[in-house]
């Protein structure tokens, strides 16, 4: 049922997905994306006692379904699409265990708890891409853990799959679907003789190697709480940032080369004056010079995506305090995402938040002229088109 389950929800997931564009992310500090979760549901439970007998198999029948169950995880997301959960599942009631012995549902009542150790996958993120925005994340995993019924006072250890599904609500919190199966050794729910008139199935096959043992399935529906920082940053694509250190490198060389030009010139007017026309009035040529700086933004945001940026915004500006000077900042979108009227007002939007941030720096609003560029495709990969640039008029 799970794989099965699975395979649909991945086809449905392929077709419905818009297209991104995929990216590398940063690492994140150990205290980032870690989770809770907190959950409420049933489960039905499948004995190796019964094998052989005419019990309905149906999880729906009350004699083998208990609720209500609930469950605590904590976890924590290592990449985007891999990480750890440790989560505990209890039965507490005895309407919500089971121990089936009969088709009667009040002689299978018992009390349960389940705490295991999950690897996830988030197949969403692995195989289309990170995307912050993205609402649906399919996550499978597998996990081992160990099992006790209280009712009878045994232990088995326990081992099973399931699939988490996370409905973003924003990035803290998520509605969580999670279905999983677990099998484990026959003593998990008191039982382990089979009842009388029943026998084993060959254990060496795939039907034996599953009914000979415990096992249950769950539906659990819950909350899931983001700790710390729940998103990944992406990493700046080099070649496209050594581009463009380059551009405003061979700025400074162009303006290099005119002040060196400017000099000697002066030395030339001192030689050829040979000191008959009198002192020659010394002449102060104030230039400041300082190369673009660039600030980007993640796509559809208006918000400065790392304020890492900022250092080397703080650095123009005390250049531009310290010459009186005036700023130009240019805001920018990527052509490629939205309409050409969505990415004006989005470069526009760029341009002021940049604004405002010089404004908070201490540079008059007077000193700060503001352009909204619009889309643009000059820089590749797309996303590094994303960016307000601030220049010394």
């Amino acid at each position: 049922m799970v794989l099965a389950f699975a395979g649909v929800s991945v086809a449905t997931m392929a077709q419905s997905e818009t297209p991104v564009e995929k990216y590398s992310v940063a690492t994140n500090s150990f205290w980032s994306n870690w989770f809770i979760q907190g959950n409420v549901g049933a489960t039905a439970f499948w004995g190796n006692q019964e094998v052989g007998n005419n019990f309905d198999k149906s999880p729906l029948k009350g004699f083998r379904l208990g609720l209500p169950t609930f469950s605590v995880a904590i976890g924590k997301w290592f990449t985007p699409g891999l990480g750890l959960r440790t989560k505990f599942f209890a039965a507490p009631l005895k309407a919500s265990g089971r121990t089936v012995i009969s088709e009667d549902k009040s002689t299978n009542e018992s009390k349960s708890w389940m705490l295991s150790e999950q690897v996830l996958f988030n197949l969403s993120n692995m195989l289309l891409g990170y995307n912050e925005d993205r609402v649906w994340d399919f996550i499978p995993y597998a996990g081992v853990g160990l099992a006790r019924n209280m009712s009878y006072n045994t232990y088995a250890p326990t081992w099973g799959v399931g699939i988490l599904n996370e409905f973003k609500l924003s990035n803290k919190f998520a509605i969580n679907l999670d279905v999983n199966y677990f099998i484990g050794l026959s003593d998990w729910d008191g039982v382990e003789t089979a009842l009388p008139g029943t026998s084993s199935y060959n254990p060496r096959s795939l039907k034996g190697l599953i009914a000979n043992h415990d096992r249950t399935l769950n539906v659990e529906l819950g909350i899931t709480y983001n700790l710390g920082e729940a998103t990944w940053n992406k990493v700046p694509d080099v070649d496209a940032l050594k581009a463009l250190t380059q551009g405003q490198i061979d700025a400074l060389n162009a303006q290099l080369a005119d002040a060196n030009a400017e000099n000697a010139r002066l030395k030339n007017q001192l030689a050829n004056s040979g000191g008959n026309d009198g002192p020659v009035t010394p002449r102060t040529i104030t230039k400041v010079v300082a190369a673009p700086v660039s600030v980007f933004f993640n796509r559809g945001k208006a918000d400065i995506a790392s304020q890492k940026d900022m250092q080397n915004v703080k650095d123009l500006v005390e250049v531009a305090k310290a010459n009186n000077a005036k700023l130009v900042v240019t805001g920018y979108a990527d052509s490629d995402t939205g309409s050409a009227e969505l990415n004006q007002d989005l470069s526009q939007r760029r341009a002021d938040a940049v604004a405002d941030e010089l404004v908070n720096l201490g540079i008059s609003r007077s000193n700060i002229t503001v352009v909204a560029a619009g889309g643009v495709d000059t820089l590749t990969p797309p996303e590094n088109n994303r960016r307000a640039v601030i220049t010394i008029k």
